[in-house]
Formats: structure tokens, sequence, C-alpha cells
């Protein structure tokens, strides 16, 4: 074989993995087998390629949120992307949407990129209500069904414990009332969010109208942070969720108090 067919063949790899990385980026948490169904690869091919992302660090393995349903008999391994997998796959797709809102502030003011973030939340919102509406009015429940359908849509989320989580109290910072916290590993607009924080901040304000209670953004991972944490409080005023054609109809004066409590 010569270096010339050696080369294509690495050039090969190298294309393969970055369709599995995509396809990861895009589904994940997603199996191996899932992988090569959708791919058209065989199972030992994907799992080939898995085992090289991992050795570079692009992927890893994750586990179900908490009371998740499982499988009889041995789980498969689900795989996500890493923080460094994600800023490898950062897409031109990203930079179209960053190009877009920046036109959008310019041309229609920082309002109008406010209210794009909103109705994008919203959005999700109507998605994941039935599922999480399903479970009843206890917020951690609700906080569950949330995790699995953020998770369906790639979020790779979970529900832990305050103490599960272990994170140190930064010295000044006041510490959360006891309850739980809901943990995304993934962002598919991280890179976008980064520059737009306004999609963070309408994505809390939809948590807190999901699960009744009000939440509070902890960590983001367009902050530099390695999850998206929000914090969900164990005593906290009820409010009532809307039902799945009613408005949100939260006034602006509440959002705004409630997104400069968020940035402080």
């Amino acid at each position: 074989m010569t270096e010339a067919d050696l080369e294509a063949g690495r050039m090969e790899d190298r294309g393969t993995r970055n369709r599995v990385s995509r396809e990861i980026l895009h589904h994940g948490p997603v199996t191996a087998s899932d992988l090569a169904a959708t791919l058209g690869l065989t199972p030992a091919a994907v799992r080939r390629h898995l085992d090289t992302l991992t050795d570079q660090g692009l992927v890893c393995t994750w586990d179900p949120p908490e009371g998740a349903p499982r499988r009889r008999g041995r789980p498969a391994r689900l795989f996500v992307l890493t923080d460094a997998g994600h800023s490898v796959m950062s897409t031109a797709y990203d930079d179209l949407a960053v190009q877009l809102l920046e036109f959008l502030a310019a041309t229609a003011g920082p309002d109008a990129v406010r209210e794009f973030a909103v109705v994008r939340a919203e959005r999700l919102a109507q998605r994941y209500r039935p599922a999480v509406d399903a479970v009843g009015r206890d917020p951690h429940r609700r906080a569950g069904a949330l995790a699995q359908a953020l998770s369906t849509d790639g979020y790779a989320a979970s529900v832990r414990s305050l103490e599960e989580r272990g994170r140190r109290q930064p010295e000044g910072e006041q510490r959360p009332s006891p309850g739980k916290q809901l943990c995304q590993g993934h962002c598919p607009v991280q890179q976008v969010a980064a520059q737009f924080p306004q999609l963070c901040e309408a994505e809390t304000h939809a948590f807190s109208s999901l699960l009744g209670v009000h939440v509070q953004r902890l960590a983001t991972l367009a902050h530099g942070e390695h999850v998206c944490t929000t914090h969900i409080p164990l005593n906290s005023p009820t409010i009532r969720p809307p039902a799945h054609d009613e408005p949100d109809v939260t006034s602006h004066e509440e959002k705004s108090a409630d997104e400069h409590r968020v940035a402080s």
C-alpha cells in the first residue's frame, strides 16, 4: 500500500469521525448502535471511532438522569461531546446565528433580540409541558420529567441534590436554599448564548413556568462553566403553571426584576 493510499484512508477516517461527532452533537446522548443505524456504519466501526474520539478527549459517556427508566440487562453506553468536543464542532451555523442576531440588534434594537429569545424559550416550554404536567404538581418530580425531555433534545440533562453536586460556595455569594439542581451537560446554542445571554435568561424564565416555582440560574456553559445549573428550591412561593394554550402573563416589570436578580 502506498503512502497516498494510507493518507486517503486517514482522511476517510477523519471524515467519518467528524460525521460521528456531528451526530452526537445534534442527537446526544446516543448509543453506538443508534449511531451505526443513522450513519449506515457497522457497530464495530462506530465503536472504533468512538474509542478514538474518547482518547482524544472529544467524547465521553453519560449517565442517565435520576429516575429515568432503564432497560433490562446491561445498559447500553450513551455518548455526549465533552467541552473540547463542543469547541471542535463549533460550526458555521453558530457564526450565521450570531451574525443574524447582531443584525437584528443593530437594525431593530436589543429589545428585538430579547423578544426573539422569549419566543424561542416559550416554544421549547410548549413542547415540554405535556410531559412535565403528566407527573403532577410537585416541582422536583416536574424537574425530573423536564430533564428527561431536555435529554431527548440533546441537552444531557439530569437532576441532582445540592449535596451531590458538591459546589464550593464563592466567598461573598449567597448560598442557595435547599433543593434540587437541574444540570445540562450540553447546550446546542452554547456559542451563540456566549454573546447573547438573553437566550439563557429566557430559558430560565421558561423553566420557572414549567416547574411552577421561581428558579435561579447558577452557572452556564455559555459563560465557561462545565454545566448549566439551575437551582430549584424546596421552599419557594409556588406559581401556577399556565395551561397549554394560556400565554405567559408575567409582567414586563416582574421579568426585568427577575433578570436583574439572575444577572447579579
